[in-house]
């Protein structure tokens, strides 16, 4: 028994968490010092993720067969997304406006809390000023201008485009059984086996996040700010349990089970701060699931820029804080106008580390009376909520997926309840 628990991800990752919390608590300067552990991890995963949404897309469309229902999948699924995150917007500003967390906040900072607070707002105002775009440019930015570059530069939207056209060309050439597919599906099966290689290592990526998030920012940073946390978690555990609980007895399958499926992949996103780092083994396991191939490998990867639930919730909290921190009165046509633009700013909002401050600069830059300088107040905190918006992120997009392939009859009801009973590891 307690050497299958010391086998087992989930502890792993856990125990890799609670060493980094205490190796950054007692020792600052050590545990800054193990953040090439995080990033060398978070490089790994992304290494493979661009091969293998390519592989998942291209062979399941080709498996597919009909365009139209290639269309329809896509139709669908981007009609699901827009109105959960709209929810889950509008859910995080009824929160807000009951609980009002940012009235009578200091909005003085300390000396230390301002110079790292300084930083962070220089480098979130550049990566603002770099995301700021029209909507047409936000189409035309789908289109890769290369498609090596598109791989290169770990670009999803402009990867699943090419996938998709990829997959329609050979579908429409009837290459269902080529030996080009076959060559496709033993190349997944490889990519998949070195997910597996990188997964070994995850504890120690999810050790140096933790280890640095604390060492950096400090335990002292959670104080004045704990009330905007609480209501954060509070928040999107009830959108997960509520809202996505909702939809899964309206589409018959259990929330709980598929939690308890994916909890290793929950846990790694938990230590790591990013869902990018879970995306790989969550197709691996959605398909475990008896979701579609082809819908995996077509609503994962789009939901990492159209369904970002949890940075949806923090989002429009955060800029309510922020609006009451500094007494800045919003009536309800102005919380409309800000959930209007949250709906631009967060679509394509990095699923790694940091982008949800990235994306908050953005909203602020865009809001009129509102300023990027207040993104100081938060800084302390933004890390220490980044696993929040992550893990609610991740269980949103499997949940999506598993309701579109059940939309489309694609959903297998016998293997999901042999993955259910069984629990793969």
């Amino acid at each position: 028994m307690a050497k299958s628990l010391y086998k087992n991800l989930t502890v792993q990752v856990l125990a890799a968490v609670a060493i980094g919390l205490l190796l950054g608590a007692i020792k600052p300067h050590w545990g800054e010092a193990m953040k090439p552990f995080s990033d060398g991890f978070i490089r790994l995963v992304t290494m493979v993720i661009s091969p293998i949404i390519f592989l998942t897309i291209v062979v399941g469309i080709t498996k597919m067969g009909d365009m139209k229902k290639v269309g329809r999948v896509g139709g669908r699924a981007l009609i699901y997304f827009e109105i959960v995150t709209t929810l889950a917007l509008a859910i995080g500003l009824l929160v807000v406006n009951v609980v009002q967390p940012g009235k009578g906040v200091d909005t003085h900072l300390t000396a230390e809390e301002s110079k790292t607070g300084n930083v962070e707002v220089e480098n979130a105002k550049k990566a603002a000023a770099e995301k700021k775009q029209s909507f047409a440019e936000f189409l035309l930015d789908v289109i890769p201008k290369h498609i090596v570059g598109a791989f290169a530069e770990g670009k999803l939207l402009q990867i699943l485009f090419f996938s998709v056209l990829f997959g329609m060309a050979m579908s429409s050439l009837g290459m269902h059984h080529s030996g080009l597919m076959v060559e496709l599906e033993h190349l997944m099966e490889v990519m998949f086996r070195v997910v597996a290689f990188v997964m070994k290592v995850a504890p120690l990526g999810a050790f140096g996040a933790m280890a640095f998030t604390v060492g950096k920012y400090g335990l002292h940073s959670l104080a004045h700010l704990a009330l905007l946390m609480a209501c954060v978690y509070l928040t999107m555990a009830l959108f997960i349990f509520v809202v996505l609980g909702t939809i899964c007895r309206c589409y018959r399958f259990s929330l709980w089970r598929y939690l308890v499926y994916v909890r290793h992949e929950i846990m790694l996103v938990l230590g790591t701060s990013s869902s990018e780092s879970a995306l790989p083994r969550m197709m691996q396991r959605l398909e475990e699931l008896g979701c579609n191939k082809g819908i995996v490998g077509m609503v994962i990867p789009a939901g990492y820029s159209f369904n970002l639930d949890g940075t949806s919730i923090y989002l429009s909290m955060a800029i309510m804080f922020l609006a009451q921190a500094f007494g800045m009165h919003l009536g309800f046509w102005r919380q409309l106008e800000i959930m209007g633009i949250l709906m631009l700013t967060s679509k394509g909002a990095a699923a790694v580390t940091g982008g949800g401050l990235v994306t908050l600069a953005a909203t602020l830059g865009a809001t009129k009376g509102m300023s990027i300088e207040w993104l100081a107040i938060v800084v302390g905190v933004d890390r220490f909520m980044s696993e929040a918006r992550a893990i609610t992120n991740l269980i949103g997009n499997g949940v999506a997926t598993i309701v579109v392939s059940k939309m489309e009859g694609e959903f297998d009801e016998a293997k999901y309840q042999a993955a259910i009973r069984n629990q793969v590891s």
